[in-house]
């Protein structure tokens, strides 16, 4: 079996024949924090499969996008249509949820893992909402989240898995849940695991950056962005500096909070 480096070298170089499962926390995560990615490997021949924990059950909604009084179950099932939609755009093969075959331990019901929301627990470090679930992702046993995946990841052949690094991108803790879950479950199968940086700005060693050139590339990451209308605008910057939906220059993303992102146009990588 191929190292993980080895891995980053096809990816960067050669992904054509590249089976590569992409995990992430919730929907919208696998287009915000890896879109360049599995977009440029779907174009370029790799075959990417995407396993997502929850639902984002607790995502804030971009207001007058869903009727007044929307139940949480009619969230999920918007979500979930955002994610197939976002998943055909990006070229994905295969969507799966933690917690349900094939990533589900034997003899073990389905398990519906739920979005454990967030708080600032300090200006720099962030935890689950004071109200999670007893069934979200950080407060269900790691272990039983650990086997779901070693599970699926013997039944199925990929060249590696693909996670976030262990500052979880924004330090989210289902993000941060999901590097552990996924860093041990690689581990014990003997897969190859590729962290994704956190800081589309830093300088790490033995980095390297995924960042197609073309420009269909960018406009699949636009289009799946715009999928999860519930989550987030898409916008351009008129000439007076204001936003616009219909203006096509300088996109960036505003998110339900009014914090503003550029488009991703790059994904760093570094071997576990």
């Amino acid at each position: 079996m191929s190292t993980a480096a080895e891995i980053i070298d096809q990816i960067m170089n050669q992904p054509a024949g590249l089976s590569l499962l992409v995990v992430h926390a919730h929907p919208d995560d696998e287009t915000l924090e890896t879109g360049p990615l599995i977009a440029g490997l779907t174009d370029s021949g790799a075959r990417v499969d995407l396993l997502t924990c929850t639902r984002g059950e607790r995502g804030e909604v971009v207001p007058g996008v869903l009727p007044a009084g929307i139940t949480q179950d009619q969230l999920v099932v918007q979500r979930e249509r955002e994610l197939e939609a976002a998943c055909d755009l990006l070229g994905v093969r295969k969507q799966y949820f933690l917690g349900e075959a094939p990533f589900r331990a034997p003899a073990q019901q389905g398990r519906h893992y739920l979005d454990s929301g967030m708080v600032w627990v300090t200006p720099t470090q962030a935890g689950p909402a004071p109200d999670a679930s007893p069934i979200s992702l950080t407060k269900s046993p790691k272990k039983e989240e650990i086997e779901d995946l070693i599970t699926g990841l013997r039944q199925r052949e990929w060249s590696a898995v693909v996670s976030y690094d262990d500052a979880g991108s924004y330090g989210h803790p289902d993000h941060l849940r999901t590097h552990q879950v996924v860093s041990a479950a690689a581990k014990n199968v003997g897969i190859p695991c590729i962290q994704i940086l956190s800081d589309p700005t830093a300088d790490v060693p033995g980095a390297a950056w995924f960042a197609p050139d073309d420009v269909r590339s960018r406009d699949v990451v636009v289009e799946a962005l715009r999928a999860y209308r519930t989550q987030l605008q898409v916008l351009g910057t008129t000439a007076d500096g204001t936003e616009s939906a219909d203006e096509k220059n300088d996109l960036h993303i505003r998110h339900v909070g009014g914090q503003r992102q550029e488009i991703p146009t790059r994904v760093g990588l570094i071997a576990s």
